[in-house]
């Protein structure tokens, strides 16, 4: 049963990322993720519903548009792809539960984020804004979230969380400004990093926090050398790092601060 379980997960996860590149293909042309129907923005004839089967339709076609041949992007492919793949570690790892559907949402969210991130370099509002108000409410409604039975410790957890993570974001963006000389941190980030303290609470907001920078910094040496680039989204290394921190946060916790937490 575990099994069917973990199978359905996965294809759901799959149709959920195919609802996930329509948000991250429209939200930053601020235009409606519900009408019109999925479309090749090619020619704009509108795709069967047998060309939209997530990930076995991008196969099939080859990549390409049944009706112009125009190419498509592969990321669509890799989206949907990715969320089956973490929504089955979801549930791998916390099973059919109040976490399972807190983390799932949040994932996507984050997957949401950094595509958009990479693309346009900023992090819609109602991706993080709306985040932060679904963690502060997930934490109301399902304290196991917070592995309690109290709302009286989860919702003031989602909220520390909110406040150091946006807190601790918004300061290193103002050492960076005065030590660099130029902007550092966006506002996109600090928000971001809101909504996963609201999500994870102000322990594992503070892993977030600390690992981020490990992949921001290589992604930007590389980048650096290659391109010559100065600036690099970063809400991508703060959404991989709040993954590691759902699935290591605290083993990394009990490595470094022991019993200090």
């Amino acid at each position: 049963m575990e099994t069917l379980i973990g199978i359905f997960v996965f294809m759901f996860g799959a149709i959920i990322g195919s609802f996930l590149n329509v948000c991250i293909h429209r939200i930053p042309k601020n235009e409606s993720i519900v009408f019109p129907m999925s479309h090749c923005p090619n020619c704009n004839r509108n795709i069967f519903w047998y060309d939209n089967i997530p990930m076995l339709s991008y196969i099939v076609l080859k990549g390409e548009c049944r009706f112009c041949g125009s190419k498509i992007s592969p990321r669509y492919f890799v989206i949907e792809f990715l969320t089956a793949l973490f929504l089955f570690l979801l549930f791998l790892a916390f099973g059919i539960t109040p976490k399972f559907f807190a983390y799932s949402v949040f994932t996507c969210g984050l997957i949401v984020a950094t595509f958009v991130d990479f693309e346009i370099q900023e992090i819609p509002d109602q991706i993080s804004i709306g985040g932060i108000v679904v963690g502060l409410a997930s934490a109301a409604i399902f304290p196991s979230i917070f592995d309690t039975a109290s709302r009286f410790a989860s919702i003031p957890n989602s909220f520390l969380g909110a406040a150091i993570g946006g807190a601790s974001t918004y300061a290193m963006g103002v050492l960076g400004h005065v030590v660099f000389k130029k902007e550092a941190m966006g506002g996109g980030d600090v928000k971001l990093m809101a909504m996963v303290g609201a999500f994870l609470g102000w322990k594992l907001a503070i892993v977030t926090f600390f690992v981020a920078p490990l992949f921001g910094s290589v992604a930007g040496i590389i980048l650096k050398l290659k391109d010559g680039r100065e600036v690099i989204p970063y809400g991508p290394y703060l959404s991989l790092a709040a993954l590691i921190a759902i699935f290591f946060g605290n083993r990394i916790i009990g490595m470094f601060f022991g019993g200090l937490f």
